[in-house]
């Protein structure tokens, strides 16, 4: 008999984008009945990884079309599953850092509803969004201008308001991992917004799917060594495992 947790996840990987799924269909390949299904969907439906209608569920699309939306279709799966193992490494009344990549967002659905009394800080719109003004959660949102790609502040003033923080763990994004040169990033604000936490953090925390993985980007934000934990939802190709042998390496099921 499967933990609800691991229910919960396995659902979501026999999900795919834009189809959809009977309930009785879903309880007999998990030989569980159709109420206990219900009940793993309205947990999952509170988090919006799921839409639930009809005796039908899917995958939680988004609304708008704009480039941080379409981003969030990207792998979809991937970061829902990655976003469920990060999960169990935040624990009631952490200090968090949480930035704005995509899958970050999904971390903050992870544990929307989950944990309580988190003191969260982050530069992310729909971080703020999801995880603000509620669970007893404290949220400290970086200003500044607003980039609407990102969805995210990543400007000087966001930088000096994040400098301030020294948070528990940080849960942070990346936009290409290098066997060379490292973890890097398209965005600069952004990277500069990675650079001051990795400097700043307790532990860092970084969640990446497989297709990070021999990417280079614009900007180096740091090297694998300053990483603590890394959550992705492939086993590494050997010159990564070798770069990141010192973490605590977690391969989302």
């Amino acid at each position: 008999m499967l933990k609800r947790q691991d229910r919960q996840r396995e659902i979501l990987r026999k999900l795919k984008p834009g189809e959809s799924r009977a309930i009785g269909g879903l309880a007999q390949e998990l030989e569980v009945s159709e109420e206990t299904i219900r009940r793993e969907l309205r947990v999952l439906e509170a988090r919006g990884a799921v839409v639930w209608t009809h005796g039908a569920v899917q995958l939680a699309a988004v609304s708008s079309e704009g480039p941080h939306d379409r981003r969030m279709q990207e792998h979809l799966s991937e970061k829902t599953r990655i976003a469920a193992a990060t999960a169990p490494f935040v624990r009631d009344g952490d200090t968090l850092f949480i930035d704005a990549g995509t899958t970050a967002c999904y971390v903050a659905r992870a544990l929307a509803g989950v944990r309580r009394e988190l003191k969260v800080i982050t530069n992310s719109l729909v971080v703020a969004q999801t995880l603000g003004g509620r669970d007893g959660n404290s949220l400290f949102l970086a200003g500044g201008e607003l980039d609407y790609d990102y969805k995210a502040f990543c400007d000087h003033v966001a930088q000096a308001y994040v400098a301030q923080f020294t948070p528990h763990l940080a849960i942070l994004t990346v936009g290409g991992v290098h066997a060379v040169h490292g973890l890097t990033d398209r965005h600069a604000r952004e990277a500069a917004v990675s650079r001051i936490i990795y400097e700043r953090a307790d532990r860092v925390l970084l969640a990446a799917d497989h297709s990070k993985f021999g990417r280079l980007g614009l900007i180096q934000t740091a090297s694998p060594e300053e990483v603590d934990i890394l959550v992705t939802d492939k086993p590494l190709d050997a010159p990564f495992a070798e770069a990141f042998r010192h973490a605590t390496v977690v391969v989302a099921p």
